[in-house]
């Protein structure tokens, strides 16, 4: 009988990682668009980041109804709703380019924020449902992260490769990268209308409806009443903070002029710098994904917390002199390896892709372990913690227009710190007499 219920779930399990792939490759747009949009308006560091925090924003916006949306009409329908509003998300974005309006952009990535704020409400706690919670959902939620991270390292060198040279480039010139957008938004729509997903939520309501038992009102202030889970939100609040402004901020440092305080590396060199960084985090889930079955997620939290720790402290000491050469994707058809000369803290910073790689699953699974019915409502929540990925970057780019590139790393360091608390002594489910059944 497990067997043939694993067997029944696979088509579930692999649109859950399409669909994972889907949130990173629309997401990751908002980095080579933030060079194009400096460029062509004649933005600072503070406004090139905001195509990034406006798609993030919207999470905050998004989460609860997000959650809301799931428990009431499940997986299948919060999905295709999802992938609807991602499609006009990144039509707007289009119109920008024919418009050459700065505000229309914005309007785009908040739009399409909408989107990926309701698809990651619905693939995590599905993969960690059928995984079956523990180490085995976190594993599954690991090997989505990978098909995740494959897409995020193939965007800027696409976007590259499409639209030549981003700091002469406009909007117009992304059009090829939308339109491949919004065709996997339309064939994402299509495949979910014919597929059948399993509806846990849906089907125990059923039964409880058959047996004559009234289903409780699931409340947000009896989930909030989880000490992990609470801490754990504000773990990964403090963990997409770490994981986009580790390239984004890369990535402006690199293309911006020597007399300004930048590398002046050419914009599709630098973006298969950042791209690197996103095939590191392919590699790191890749090795969650193999060993998650058998690690336990604190051990795996703890680890990478500290490694990451260590990376981006020496990367702002190192001397932004002395420079290295490191493999990386260089643009073109191909995706080829090349070699890249760039400084040592750069090469260190990229290496952190390796640690951030697992802490989006192993703090999900760890958030959500023994909350049982509250699982649906308890991810629309997480998913508005998401907004951190909007609001530290566009910190850090304050933060590098007042000072310098590498003094912004100090609020990663900061938020790194938090997620290695949260590992040690946070995860812990010390309100284990709440019923969640």
């Amino acid at each position: 009988m497990s067997g043939q219920k694993n067997s029944g779930n696979i088509p579930a399990i692999i649109i859950c990682i399409l669909l994972f792939g889907m949130i990173s490759f629309v997401t990751g747009l908002a980095n080579p668009m933030g060079v194009i949009v400096k460029n062509q308006f004649e933005a600072t560091n503070f406004m090139a980041t905001l195509g990034n925090f406006a798609n993030f924003l919207a999470y905050a916006f998004m989460g609860i109804p997000a959650g809301n949306l799931l428990n009431k009409y499940g997986y299948k329908k919060t999905a295709l709703a999802a992938v609807t509003v991602g499609f006009v998300g990144v039509g707007i974005q289009y119109l920008s380019g024919v418009t050459s309006s700065f505000a229309v952009y914005l309007t785009g990535a908040f739009v399409a924020g909408f989107s990926m704020c309701m698809l990651n409400t619905v693939v995590n706690p599905l993969l960690n449902t059928l995984g079956g919670g523990g180490n085995k959902g976190n594993q599954f939620i690991q090997i989505g992260g990978t098909f995740n991270s494959l897409n995020a390292t193939i965007v800027p060198v696409l976007v590259g490769y499409l639209m030549g040279n981003a700091a002469n480039a406009t909007i117009k010139d992304a059009n090829p990268a939308l339109f491949i957008a919004m065709g996997i938004f339309a064939a994402a729509f299509i495949i979910l209308a014919v597929s059948r997903i399993p509806e846990p939520i849906l089907e125990l309501r059923k039964e409880k409806e058959a047996k004559g038992i009234k289903d409780e009102k699931i409340s947000y202030g009896t989930l909030f009443k989880f000490r992990h889970y609470v801490l754990g939100i504000l773990a990964i609040f403090a963990y997409i903070g770490v994981e986009l402004g580790i390239p984004n901020i890369v990535l402006l440092y690199l293309t911006e002029t020597p007399d300004k305080g930048g590398f002046g590396m050419v914009a599709a060199a630098a973006g298969s710098v950042a791209g690197t960084y996103w095939f590191l985090m392919m590699i790191g889930r890749l090795i969650g994904a193999s060993i998650g079955g058998k690690v336990s997620s604190k051990a795996m939290l703890t680890t990478v917390a500290v490694v990451g720790l260590i990376l981006v402290t020496v990367a702002i000491f190192s001397p932004l002199t002395s420079v290295v050469k490191m493999p990386v994707f260089e643009g073109g058809g191909s995706l080829s390896f090349g070699m890249a000369e760039v400084p040592m803290s750069v090469m260190l910073l990229i290496l952190g892709g390796l640690c951030t790689s697992v802490m989006w699953g192993v703090i999900f699974n760890l958030a959500v372990e023994g909350i049982g019915k509250y699982t649906a409502i308890g991810s629309g929540v997480f998913m508005v913690m998401v907004v951190g990925g909007g609001i530290f970057p566009t910190v850090q780019g304050l933060i590098a227009d007042a000072f310098s590139y590498m003094t912004s790393y100090w609020i990663v360091v900061a938020l790194l710190a938090y997620i290695l608390y949260y590992a040690l002594i946070g995860c812990k489910n010390v309100n284990k007499n709440i019923k969640v059944d």
